[in-house]
């Protein structure tokens, strides 16, 4: 490995990572976009705790919280042997690759789930759809902007990999209006959209926020477009062929 290269790893790797995110997820938004400016604004009195799927150690929806207690679950080892070693005795990171048939018992972890953050870049609305009965009081889900409105999500298949589905890895997950009836089925209404696009927040139907139209509300993902030097309606293009699950 050359010199650069180590360096780029320690970098990823180092706890002056970690904590820059930390203070900046605290003070002036997520490490991505604004998601921890959103759910401080969000949380209220709800109960703290956080479960979240898909994470890196240094980058995560719930940073943030610093008061609450967590569980990041992710599949990749390396990701998990980093969180053990950099992040506070409060937050608990565990490695497993999730499927419907354990993710429900990962649901139950905390008797009251405070935020459910799901962003697994695969089976994210059948995930969704799994723990909604556990009725966490903030929802953070990401939606594929490259599938525009069009209500529909991958079909479900328990060893998804988005890289190994599509050449693009723009094939993956739902949309935002796919995951906005969803949720509204179960009680749920769409109350913010990231800034760079790519994050929806549900809050329950009775909250007193006001709820958003996710046509309205849709942001293609900046982060998406800037990489690829393209839109959402030109990865659309390539991946429209695949297989979708249209949204009920």
């Amino acid at each position: 490995m050359s010199l650069s290269s180590r360096v780029r790893t320690f970098l990823r790797a180092s706890p002056l990572r970690y904590y820059y995110h930390l203070i900046k997820g605290r003070v002036a938004g997520a490490p991505q976009s604004d998601e921890s400016v959103i759910l401080s604004r969000l949380v209220g009195d709800s109960p703290k705790t956080f479960l979240e799927f898909g994470f890196h150690p240094t980058e995560y929806n719930c940073i943030g919280l610093r008061d609450f207690q967590g569980l990041l679950v992710d599949g990749d080892a390396q990701t998990v042997r980093l969180a053990k070693a950099l992040l506070p005795n409060r937050i608990e990171a565990r490695q497993s690759f999730i499927n419907l048939d354990n993710i429900k018992s990962l649901g139950s972890h905390f008797p009251k789930l405070g935020v459910l953050s799901v962003d697994v870049d695969g089976n994210d609305y059948w995930f969704l759809k799994a723990l909604l009965p556990v009725r966490p009081a903030v929802l953070v889900v990401e939606y594929n902007a490259s599938f525009g409105l069009n209500p529909i999500t991958v079909p479900y298949d328990p060893s998804f990999d988005r890289k190994a589905k599509h050449e693009s890895g723009w094939y993956h997950g739902a949309s935002i209006t796919a995951l906005t009836s969803l949720s509204k089925t179960h009680g749920y209404k769409l109350v913010a959209v990231s800034a760079a696009g790519g994050n929806a927040f549900f809050l329950p139907q009775d909250s007193a926020v006001l709820d958003l139209d996710p046509v309205t509300a849709y942001r293609e993902s900046s982060l998406r477009n800037q990489w690829s030097n393209t839109t959402a309606k030109d990865q659309w293009e390539r991946i429209k062929h695949m297989p979708f699950v249209d949204a009920p």
